[in-house]
């Protein structure tokens, strides 16, 4: 299945964080938050803005974000969860 996000919405799976501490300590999964780092998998063409006008996202397909805890909505497409979230809900590029 194919899916293209609309307007200023993007596709993101989450990047794993390691399950282990600087010192070596294991952190097991029930204790685990869920990694606020993801990359984008997909983009819209993006918003309109008042005139009518289509303005560009800032980011683009392969972009490493950072995003806050509670962004998006979690979707499974063929077995594998995204987020989908507005271009707002990100906070930043890594790398």
């Amino acid at each position: 299945m194919k899916f293209r996000p609309l307007h200023d919405r993007v596709v993101v799976k989450r990047v794993e964080e390691d399950t282990k501490t600087k010192g070596g300590i294991i952190i097991p999964e029930t204790a685990q938050e869920k990694p606020m780092q993801g990359e984008i998998i997909a983009v819209g063409p993006g918003a309109r803005d008042e005139s009518g006008k289509v303005v560009a996202l800032d980011v683009k397909k392969g972009d490493r974000i950072l995003f806050g805890k509670w962004s998006g909505t979690e979707v499974k497409i063929d077995g594998t969860e995204y987020l989908i979230m507005k271009e707002s809900d990100i906070m930043g590029i890594v790398g």
